[in-house]
């Protein structure tokens, strides 16, 4: 706090007491060094729960996908030596999962199906009347796949028509 002592003509002062802003900055820098390693370590450890989910009832239109990366060494499931999906990976998209699709592919792989289907239904209107003829798409994701990889998979096939996209899990612990 300044304060001004003495004599002579009184004038305003011009200088600005900055230690509390240097007091509050101080303050923020020190809880942002403290803050900031420990959401990033968080993050990196982060493995997905074990999800008890309700059995869903299977329709033979529903679409099945499996997304996956390449590994360490660049191969793709299903090839030899597969060490299993890493972050870094190049994205693996499955159709049906068995037949290996770029998101090209998948799009268009996606749409002709669905179209196929609203047309043996007897078109939107149909399936508009009953709405459990419409087929879902359910996607099996590997724990370390990227998440860019099942988000580009979500795009796709909500872009070539499917409104619903679940996810399969292990109700169970498989390693328990």
């Amino acid at each position: 706090m300044a304060v001004s002592v003495g004599g002579g003509a009184e004038t305003p002062m011009s200088d600005i007491n900055t230690t509390p802003l240097v007091d509050v900055m101080l303050v923020l820098l020190i809880i942002f060094l403290i803050a900031v390693p420990v959401a990033i370590q968080t993050i990196e450890k982060l493995k997905l729960p074990i999800i008890v989910s309700s059995e869903s009832k299977d329709k033979v239109e529903n679409l099945l996908l499996t997304v996956s990366s390449t590994d360490g060494a660049g191969r793709s499931a299903g090839e030899p030596g597969y060490e299993g999906a890493t972050r870094y990976g190049q994205c693996r998209i499955y159709f049906n999962n068995i037949t290996p699709v770029t998101s090209v592919e998948l799009r268009e792989q996606a749409f002709k199906r669905l179209d196929a289907i609203v047309k043996r239904e007897g078109g939107p209107e149909a399936l508009r009347d009953n709405p459990d003829k419409v087929p879902q798409v359910h996607i099996r994701g590997d724990v370390n796949v990227p998440w860019r990889c099942v988000a580009g998979a979500i795009y796709n096939v909500q872009i070539s028509g499917y409104p619903t996209v679940g996810f399969i899990s292990n109700p169970v612990d498989p390693t328990a």
